[in-house]
């Protein structure tokens, strides 16, 4: 039976309604057997040892990044740590372990990633350095552009809490969100990781078009039933919502704001984006900074949507670590976006938050494979 289930091909459910929460209800249940024998076989891979950050450190310096695969340069973990941040945020695709998959339900591809990046001196030194903290996207969730209806999710949720040996709070539950608070009051840090994998519903595709740019497959729907984070991680973010906090990280790995392309972004889910405005709109007093990765490039962008009831939100897209795809200027001119207030920066980039306490500012800016500052945006909150 082992050796037969070994060899189960990608498994797909139905569409996954905002109702659809444990892992229990999704179309890996029936391996859930299978899964809990072959973590008792298998050696699963272990991040070199990291630095812990206390609840209580004033945090002035947040790095943070995405699209690192584990076979390319790591030469960004020197550049990322010459700048002395207090955290460092990796918010996806931090390895690309679906690549070559061959449909094995014991994800031995991804199992290898990790194992990769386990071996990565690079990240071994780094990790001595600087505290962080994580979640995933698509090609470190297993399946590209995939959600709920990965058959495979719960067993790709254990190799990622083992590696990156995560919280038991967040062990206990599905999915692998978080928020951590740190500092003291007045110069008060909440940092929310959402999961926007797990729970996901299947998102709506175009109907092929020879003529159609090349900006992606995707659709918004207007599908009441569709969920982005699920009915237990919208309660739990409305909850961490109401917490008091000075400057909030709102961390999510695909982008929010913008309505240039039709890759993976939450205007695909154009009601549950609506929603998170809406629950950011009514959160306890702070500021707010919205991070997020993915693309292949990155830039700054703001809006005042109706339904934050007229906040200017901010957010700052940081990607890639070592995987760009275009030059900047190709990037920038192929996507015009009114949102985006910067050039689309294609080239190597990591991102960086840094707060000025005594006068409630943040500047957001994306430094280069050699440290140095491409766009840059202050603001006060």
């Amino acid at each position: 039976m082992r050796r037969a289930l070994l060899a189960i091909p990608l498994l797909f459910a139905a569409p996954v309604t905002a109702q659809t929460e444990p892992v229990a209800a999704g179309p890996d249940a029936f391996l859930t057997g299978y899964f809990a024998a072959l973590k008792d076989q298998v050696e699963l891979p272990v991040a070199p040892e990291g630095k812990s950050l206390a609840a209580d450190a004033n945090l002035s310096r947040i790095a943070f990044g995405s699209c690192n695969h584990q076979s390319r340069s790591q030469h960004m973990w020197a550049q990322i740590a010459a700048t002395n941040p207090d955290v460092f945020l990796f918010i996806g695709d931090n390895n690309y372990g679906d690549q070559f998959w061959k449909g094995d339900a014991s994800l031995s591809t991804l199992r290898a990633a990790y194992q990769k990046q386990a071996e990565t001196p690079e990240l071994t030194e780094f990790r001595k350095q600087v505290p962080m903290m994580i979640t995933w996207d698509d090609h470190d969730f297993g399946l590209n552009d995939g959600g709920a209806n990965f058959a495979f999710r719960g067993w790709s949720e254990t190799i990622f809490e083992t590696f990156w040996g995560s919280s038991e709070e967040v062990k206990s539950r599905p999915g692998i969100y978080e928020s951590r608070m740190f500092g003291e009051a007045g110069k008060r840090v909440q940092i929310i990781m959402l999961d926007t994998r797990f729970f996901r519903s299947e998102l709506e595709t175009i109907a092929y078009s020879p003529e159609r740019p090349p900006l992606g497959p995707y659709v918004p729907s207007e599908d009441s039933g569709k969920t982005m984070l699920g009915d237990a991680q919208w309660q739990w973010l409305e909850q961490e919502l109401a917490k008091p906090a000075d400057l909030r990280i709102l961390v999510s790995s695909i982008q929010v704001i913008t309505d240039a392309h039709n890759y993976e972004s939450w205007e695909a889910l154009p009601i549950e984006r609506a929603k998170l405005y809406g629950m950011l709109s009514k959160r306890a007093e702070s500021g707010l900074v919205m991070l997020s990765g993915d693309r292949h490039a990155g830039g700054i962008y703001t809006d005042t949507p109706e339904a934050a009831d007229g906040e200017k939100l901010w957010e700052l897209t940081s990607s890639s670590l070592n995987y760009s795809f275009s030059s900047t200027e190709r990037n920038t001119e192929r996507e015009p976006d009114p949102k985006r207030l910067t050039d689309f920066i294609s080239e190597e980039n990591f991102g960086l938050v840094e707060i000025d306490w005594r006068r409630e500012a943040v500047t957001l800016s994306l430094r280069g494979s050699e440290g140095e500052t491409r766009v840059e945006q202050r603001f006060t909150w």
